[in-house]
């Protein structure tokens, strides 16, 4: 798994950014039946990062950072990266102030069935992104391939799911369904360890490789 980068620490950037042409700012808005929200302004959260990052504040980015962001990094974790990324951090502070630079403010909601919706902040209030919410059906290949490429870059099973043929998501559903079965009790499993690296055969014929980084295992290949 890549290691986050605090040059967009869950500010994510937009698709293609590359010297801060454009910054996306997620945000989350409740709106309070009795009154009327308060939006506040993005720039502002953008200008404070371009700020930290120009200084090489890992305590002021990490004040910036999403709780998630927060708990998957934690400040050590930021005084690790910012030490490493200083140079990137200071292209990224010069990208954020330049004249070409956009900020844009979207909130993200997220359904039961794990799919989601983006809403985008456009003259003061949210509208649904049509493309993140409606079903995909494709009338070309190009368009079924478009899907494809929402559905990876969103992580989304149900909008891949959507985009295959009968036969692929039943095979699909069988293989995960007989993986899950076959971790159903991971205790007991046959683990081969030789320092770093570990292997398993499940019982339903599926074989997972491990690897400890930094003290964390994690899944290195699975078939």
């Amino acid at each position: 798994m890549p290691r986050p980068s605090l040059a967009s620490p869950y500010l994510a950037q937009a698709p293609g950014h590359r010297v801060g042409r454009s910054l996306v700012i997620a945000a989350a808005f409740v709106a309070c039946a009795c009154a009327g929200p308060h939006i506040p302004d993005p720039k502002v959260t953008a200008l404070a990062y371009a700020n930290a990052a120009e200084r090489g504040d890992p305590d002021a980015i990490y004040a910036l950072l999403t709780p998630d962001g927060q708990r998957a990094l934690g400040r050590t974790g930021a005084r690790q990266l910012v030490s490493e990324s200083k140079n990137e951090l200071s292209r990224t502070a010069r990208a954020i102030r330049s004249d070409a630079a956009r900020v844009e403010a979207s909130a993200e909601t997220r359904f039961d069935d794990g799919e989601s919706a983006t809403l985008v902040l456009e003259d003061g209030r949210f509208l649904v992104d049509a493309a993140s919410l409606l079903p995909a059906r494709p009338r070309t290949p190009s368009q079924a391939l478009s899907g494809l490429r929402r559905a990876l870059a969103r992580r989304s099973y149900p909008a891949l799911m959507a985009l295959m043929t009968g036969d692929s998501q039943g095979a699909l559903e069988s293989d995960l369904g007989s993986l899950v079965s076959g971790l159903s009790h991971p205790e007991t499993l046959d683990i081969q360890q030789s320092g770093d690296s570990a292997e398993v055969q499940l019982p339903t014929g599926h074989r997972i490789l491990l690897k400890r980084e930094a003290g964390i295992w994690r899944v290195l290949d699975f078939d």
